[in-house]
């Protein structure tokens, strides 16, 4: 019987889904995430340039630990801008996921 009344509590539905408008400040926090992107994006471009003439140097001096180096940064930095870029979209997508678990 306890079984059948866990599995019971396990199935019930709440029935919360997110609204938009239900708390004050919900457009500020949206321009303070925006920026805060914003800034990410800026700082991810000075990264991606700092790797580049780090790859390159190396390369052209023969420093094959700082040619290494330059290529991870380059590519960690191009790895920062698609995630920042596909921020929006990667949220929507698994919260789109989430409302069909059942």
């Amino acid at each position: 019987m306890k079984l059948i009344q866990h599995a019971q509590f396990l199935a019930y539905n709440p029935g919360v889904t997110p609204s938009e408008g239900g708390l004050p400040g919900l457009d500020v926090l949206k321009k303070v995430m925006g920026s805060i992107n914003l800034f990410g994006i800026i700082a991810v471009v000075g990264a991606l340039a700092i790797s580049a003439l780090v790859w390159a140097w190396g390369h052209h001096s023969g420093g094959h630990q700082a040619e290494a180096n330059g290529k991870k940064g380059t590519v960690v930095a191009a790895g920062c801008a698609l995630l920042l870029g596909a921020a929006n979209g990667i949220v929507a997508f698994f919260s789109a996921m989430g409302t069909q678990v059942h």
